[in-house]
């Protein structure tokens, strides 16, 4: 469970600054943060521990971040990073480059070389950075150095994979909504299983690591070449990329990868569902989350379902109550309800 590590508003303004920076100072790879108005300056920190990777999502108001090299000499546990911005404007320069990231594009950065991250407008950004120590990466994701300070695409194929796992697992709050208990810098302890946070914290090195072997020109190595968990992930990023094309099939889906419609299926046997199955369950998923969406309440129903590649609106329906219980328009009912 994600817990509240700090939050400034448990602080008298003058002192919220200050408090902050000590906060990131004491981190496992020290930062500090200045602030043109000091007076006006909010903060919160949200953490979660998954296996051996670091995840966190900050608000913050706008500001200055930096790790010097003098911090860097004071601790470096030797992480390759990641941040995005979940709303609002952030800047991140390392290795003599600055990325401009807009929503849900992300950038890298390494702990082992200065970085400043910049919260720019006019009200708080939130921001997810995930850490990952660079030992667990295959060598060369250990050097990605031609990477870091520039905006990576974070809205389709494997970046969106990336960007909205590490924004689900941020997502959650404690069981009755509010911020965990205690002082503002209690230090977080995960509140899920061993196993589970295991788990997952596997699955986010295998993520950045397939989305730093994308960006590093690996486009297409042969399967024995790249391993079967991270040629799983690439074929998840296709089918998330092309879900709207109704003839995305277990066939394209191989031919995109230049493997056999055979060799996919044996992929496919270390999961509890098939090619077709997570084609299926993935548009649905999406059909339903516009159908939920105010903003497309006049989009008819059938146009939904086409738009995420479904070609008949009867067969659309069926799948869907049997996936929800309900038909496509009485869960639009009840999403306006």
């Amino acid at each position: 469970m994600i817990r509240t590590v700090f939050h400034s508003e448990d602080l008298p303004a003058a002192e919220r600054l200050a408090r902050f920076d000590d906060f990131l100072r004491h981190c496992d790879h020290p930062m500090a943060v200045t602030s043109s108005a000091p007076e006006l300056f909010r903060a919160t920190a949200r953490a979660l521990e998954i296996g051996p990777v670091s995840v966190a999502e900050l608000t913050l108001s706008p500001s200055v971040v930096r790790r010097t090299a003098r911090l860097i000499r004071q601790a470096d546990p030797e992480l390759c990073c990641v941040v995005f911005a979940r709303r609002g404007a952030l800047r991140v320069a390392q290795a003599g480059r600055e990325a401009a990231l807009g929503e849900r594009d992300f950038a890298l950065y390494d702990s082992s070389q200065p970085l400043r991250v910049r919260i720019a407008g006019r009200g708080t950004a939130t921001l997810v950075r995930a850490h990952v120590p660079r030992a667990l990466l295959p060598p060369r994701a250990r050097r990605a150095d031609g990477l870091l300070g520039r905006p990576l695409p974070g809205r389709a194929g494997i970046g969106a994979l990336l960007t909205q796992f590490l924004g689900d697992v941020t997502a959650g709050t404690p069981p009755d909504g509010t911020a965990a208990p205690g002082p503002a810098t209690e230090p977080y302890e995960s509140g899920e299983p061993a196993g589970d946070a295991a788990g997952l914290g596997a699955v986010a090195v295998d993520l950045v690591a397939a989305t730093l072997a994308h960006h590093l020109d690996e486009e297409t190595p042969a399967p024995d070449a790249q391993g079967p968990g991270v040629l799983l992930l690439r074929i998840d990023a296709f089918i998330e990329e092309h879900l709207p094309e109704p003839d995305l099939s277990p066939r394209a889906v191989a031919a995109a990868h230049h493997i056999s419609v055979s060799y996919l299926h044996r992929l496919f046997r270390t999961r509890e569902t098939t090619v077709t199955e997570l084609i299926r369950r993935r548009r649905l998923e999406r059909a339903r989350r516009d159908l939920g969406d105010e903003r497309l309440r006049d989009l008819p129903i059938h146009r939904v379902a086409a738009r995420w590649g479904f070609r008949d609106h009867a067969s659309f329906t069926r799948a869907f109550r049997a996936a929800y219980g309900v038909p496509p328009s009485g869960h639009r009912r009840q999403g306006s309800g």
